[in-house]
């Protein structure tokens, strides 16, 4: 599978959880209360807010469509750059939370993690060489000789 398609298919899984963590939070008690009062996670909701919120958003969401379309040396270092910038992100989700939902959170965070930590392995490990358009066809000619078939 190419490093651009399991990067792409990684972002795209990180942005799932990314969304339902947030999604289920609105079951916690007390949580829709609070966003009718103008406040999430003690800070208060304004435009400053919303604008911040949504480019956290938009990061990982593009993301996943610059991981199927950049160039290679591009495409290598701002994964390696904004999966790098995301482990913290993810992780201040759990800043000031109670213990009842360390589990919720603890689980949320660590898939977040391993994610992220896919992606940088994906993109540090990503081959530096281009092969050849020789390499290339001996490649794609890989395959055994077939003896003709006796009637």
């Amino acid at each position: 599978m190419p490093v651009q398609a399991k990067l792409a298919a990684a972002w795209t899984s990180f942005m799932f959880l990314y969304i339902y963590v947030d999604y289920l939070a609105l079951y916690k008690p007390g949580f829709v209360d609070d966003i009718l009062a103008g406040i999430v996670h003690e800070f208060d909701i304004g435009p400053t807010f919303v604008a911040i919120a949504l480019t956290l958003m938009a990061i990982p969401i593009l993301m996943i469509l610059l991981s199927a379309t950049l160039p290679a040396r591009v495409n290598r270092t701002i994964n390696l750059v904004v999966a790098t910038l995301y482990i913290p992100v993810s992780m201040f989700n759990a800043v000031g939370e109670s213990w009842t939902y360390f589990y919720f959170y603890g689980l949320s965070i660590g898939l977040e993690v391993l994610l992220l930590a896919f992606i940088l392995r994906s993109a540090w490990t990503w081959p530096r060489r281009i092969a050849s358009p020789a390499t290339l066809a001996a490649s794609l000619d890989s395959e055994p000789l077939r003896r003709p078939q006796q009637a």
